[in-house]
């Protein structure tokens, strides 16, 4: 278990992972997230071991781009981590995230035990009799059973090339929307 030192105490950090589509997207939203640490693009859910970027977006070992975010729960919670996934992405269209299509880039939580499992459920269901968005939410809530982070090339993606065609079109206005709806809990 990853620990941290918090205020002379040990607080232990936690692990949330998640596609929403394009790795990039995710990875630049929640790395200006307070109380995240680290945030890891990679691979989940799929039924090839150690995939590789062109397996994967070949679309059939089954696996979903994901976000790996590992975060102090006394600065950012679970359930804030899942609000901020639920704002940055459309979690309404199947295996599909604007332009970038297909089983990669379906909208997932991975749970890492029984407790995320039930706050992922429970969100999803207040999102739906909220009827926060006009279609319904197909988002799908599965065990994590492993994870692959993807290649050196894809992690920190959006920091090391904003002026990028798809950081500027796509990555860019996904941040802007995050930093006006989460303002209060950027990185300073």
């Amino acid at each position: 278990m990853n620990v941290t030192p918090t205020k002379g105490k040990a607080q232990a950090l936690q692990t949330a992972t998640l596609g929403g589509g394009c790795f990039w997207c995710i990875e630049a939203v929640y790395q200006q997230l307070q109380g995240v640490e680290s945030v890891v693009s990679g691979y989940a859910g799929g039924e090839m071991p150690d995939p590789d970027y062109e397996a994967v977006c070949e679309g059939d070992t089954g696996h979903a781009e994901v976000v790996q975010v590992t975060f102090d729960p006394s600065v950012t919670t679970y359930r804030e981590i899942l609000e901020v996934f639920f704002t940055v992405h459309d979690p309404t269209t199947m295996n599909q995230q604007g332009g970038d299509v297909g089983e990669q880039y379906r909208s997932v939580i991975f749970t890492h035990d029984a407790e995320q499992e039930r706050e992922a459920r429970a969100i999803i269901r207040e999102l739906t009799d909220e009827e926060a968005f006009a279609d319904p939410i197909v988002t799908q809530v599965e065990s994590l059973e492993a994870f692959y982070p993807a290649e050196g090339y894809h992690q920190d993606y959006y920091r090391q090339n904003p002026g990028q065609g798809y950081c500027r079109a796509i990555i860019a206005p996904k941040l802007a929307k995050f930093r006006k709806r989460w303002q209060a809990k950027l990185k300073g």
